[in-house]
């Protein structure tokens, strides 16, 4: 069956509602709400996005190459992918895309970090990563839709952390979650299972640390260089593969 364009990116399109929703929700309820309240919905969502996180990364329990663990595999792609993204400064060049929106558009006080957290936040996991996976190869959006919802209460309260940044991750979900299913509707014959995968499986664990990372930098526990761990995304699969290459 031949999808068209909306039916393979309608959960994108609702994500991206919401989210924008959301955002506008959050700054007007900004200047209403004392610092104390501010500081609790911060730690209340830094204390949910830790638990997700480690949800998340549980999925490299799932998995195995070769006899190596998927903790062990999962290491070495966050290592290897936190050296390459500190060779290709990512940090500093989302840091100064972040920067350049809040100069273009008059943004005030966290802007960038509301940008660079809530894009991660939003399109790093495996709400993010099968649902867009299932829109694209069979029109199904439930996975996005459910997830579009939670996006849209958690923006609500990032934004009235962070400000008018948070409404800019709404083009990054447009980009890579909508790029993302059309993508599968392309391949729809050369995917595996989504849900049971293990390529799937590890890049879902990978993705939970730094998903935990997020959670650590809102509760102020740590400043970690979150955005620096992206190609681990990419080393995942890779070590998944190797790992199988080598126990033969």
């Amino acid at each position: 069956m031949s999808l068209d364009f909306w039916a393979k990116t309608s959960g994108t399109w609702i994500n991206f509602f919401t989210v924008a929703i959301g955002t506008s929700l959050g700054l007007i309820l900004k200047d209403r709400l004392s610092s104390k309240i501010q500081t609790i919905i911060t730690q209340g969502i830094g204390l949910l996005t830790i638990w997700i996180g480690l949800s998340m990364a549980n999925s490299m329990s799932k998995v195995q190459a070769g006899g190596i663990d998927g903790a062990i595999l999962g290491l070495l792609a966050i290592v290897l992918g936190g050296i390459l993204g500190e060779w290709l400064q990512i940090e500093e060049k989302l840091t100064a895309i972040g920067d350049w929106l809040k100069k273009k558009f008059r943004g005030q006080g966290l802007f960038t970090e509301g940008f660079v957290a809530s894009s991660l936040l939003f399109c790093v996991g495996p709400m993010t990563l099968i649902g867009s996976l299932n829109n694209g190869l069979n029109g199904d959006n439930t996975l996005l839709t459910l997830k579009a919802t939670m996006d849209g209460l958690v923006s609500i309260a990032l934004a009235n952390i962070y400000g008018i940044g948070v409404g800019f991750s709404t083009l990054v979900i447009l980009i890579y979650q909508g790029g993302l299913s059309l993508i599968a509707g392309l391949i729809a014959n050369t995917i595996p299972d989504p849900e049971h995968s293990p390529y799937i499986l590890i890049i879902t664990g990978v993705g939970g640390l730094m998903i935990l990372a997020i959670g650590c930098n809102l509760l102020s526990i740590v400043k970690i260089r979150v955005a620096s761990f992206l190609p681990a995304i990419a080393f995942a699969p890779l070590m998944y593969y190797l790992g199988n290459f080598v126990g033969r």
